[in-house]
This record gives structure tokens, C-alpha cells and sequence, in this order.
């Protein structure tokens, strides 16, 4: 049986291994808006050797309708060639916390805002509440349904200085039936922005932004030769 700290370094591993892939998140080149559906047949035929197109939907910002387009993954990207490592604080046991999911009764949407949108928001599904007690101050944060598991969007103050500016991602693990949930702090990750431009990643709410720092989990990604994702 793993330690914790083993659980940790595999964890780790696993997250440059799923980045790096042929569709992680550094293959990500191109999202392209293409108003009707596109034909990804034809784009993939034209396309080269190492890259793959996938489909993409979302609805329209100010009409709702819905839009299509596409994703075009390379697997030699420029991004993937150049990555070094992520870089993550040292395992901490005390980041990683209890709390209480309360599920609501219907559909809630929550307004987040999205790196690529202006200041526009678009509304998530929120199916419940998480209550926190950190630092002797009670929070309660909104956390969307990401397939089937609670993913929190959050921030704190060591945004932009030691960590990923705008915020990380945490999947929230639901022990029971009886809401309690485990916030492990040591596996908070930098958002797929953080490795691509391409991505329109949702920043976090206010309710989620946690004015101390959780020095736990990845900081930001490290590239080698001074590659920048909004040059590439």
C-alpha cells in the first residue's frame, strides 16, 4: 500500500503524462468557431500526420444559440516539445480537508466568467453547495458538475506570484450519501489555460476566492527556451 507521499509523486506523474498526450493539454493549437458544424472528415484528411480534429460546441454568449467548431491536437506541438515539467509544492497533509456538499433541489446556474470572454460570463450548472471552515472562517463555494464529478474553480493570494494567475482547479471527491466531501488542497491543478491559449478556461467566482494562500498542489508550468503560450 502507498504512502501518501507516494500516492502524491504518482499522481504527479500521471498529470505530466496525460498533458503531454496526443489530445492532453499542450497538444491543444487551434479552437476554431466555425458558425455551422464543420465537416471533420474533410479537416482531418487535409490535416498532418501527428495531428487529430475534434468537435467542439458552446452557446452563444449573447444569443444562447448554440455554436460550432473545432479543435485541432498535435502531438508534436510546440508546447509538448518544449515543456519541462509542472512545478508543485511538496506534499502537505494539513491541505487536505473535510467539508459538507449540500445538494439543491432543481437546476442553479452561477455566472463565471471565462478568460477569453471580455468580462462577459457564461452559467454553469451548480448542483449544490460546499461548506468549508478554513483558517476559522466558514465558506461556502460553488463547485460545477464536470462529468459526474465537482470540480472548484477557486483562487487565493498566491495567484499571479507563485501560482497560476488566474486561479486552479480541484476535483472535489464525495465520500457518501450523507454529503461529506474531501478537499485535498495537494491536488490542486493548473487549468487547461495555463497550458494552451486555445483554452477558455472559467475564472473563479467570488465566493471561491480565498483572501490567505494555499501553498498546495501545482504552481505553474515550466517551459524551457522561453516558450510563451500566447506567442506560440
Amino acid at each position: 500500500m502507498m504512502s501518501a507521499h507516494e500516492e502524491h509523486d504518482a499522481w504527479k506523474s500521471a498529470r505530466a503524462t496525460a498533458v503531454t498526450g496526443p489530445e492532453g493539454n499542450l497538444a491543444l493549437v487551434e479552437t476554431r468557431w466555425t458558425g455551422a458544424a464543420p465537416d471533420i472528415a474533410a479537416e482531418q484528411s487535409a490535416a498532418a500526420e501527428t495531428v487529430r480534429i475534434t468537435p467542439i460546441q458552446r452557446k452563444d454568449i449573447d444569443s444562447g444559440e448554440t455554436e460550432h467548431g473545432l479543435r485541432v491536437w498535435d502531438a508534436d506541438a510546440p508546447a509538448i516539445r518544449a515543456f519541462d515539467r509542472i512545478d508543485t509544492y511538496e506534499y502537505d497533509p494539513a491541505w487536505v480537508l473535510e467539508g459538507r456538499f449540500t445538494p439543491i433541489d432543481g437546476a442553479r446556474t452561477v455566472p463565471f466568467e471565462h478568460i477569453r470572454d471580455n468580462g462577459g460570463t457564461r452559467d454553469l450548472a451548480v448542483p449544490g453547495d460546499i461548506h468549508l471552515e478554513l483558517d476559522g472562517r466558514e465558506y461556502t463555494l460553488a463547485a460545477f458538475d464536470d462529468g459526474g464529478t465537482l470540480l472548484l474553480v477557486f483562487g487565493d493570494e498566491t495567484n499571479g506570484s507563485e501560482t497560476y494567475g488566474s486561479g486552479r482547479f480541484l476535483f472535489v471527491e464525495l465520500r457518501d450519501d450523507a454529503g461529506s466531501v474531501v478537499l485535498d488542497f495537494n491536488r490542486a491543478f493548473v487549468p487547461p489555460c495555463g497550458f494552451s491559449a486555445q483554452y477558455n478556461c472559467p475564472l473563479p467566482p467570488a465566493s471561491n476566492r480565498f483572501p490567505l494562500p494555499i501553498r498546495a498542489g501545482e504552481k505553474n508550468v515550466v517551459f524551457t527556451g522561453g516558450f510563451d503560450i500566447y506567442a506560440a
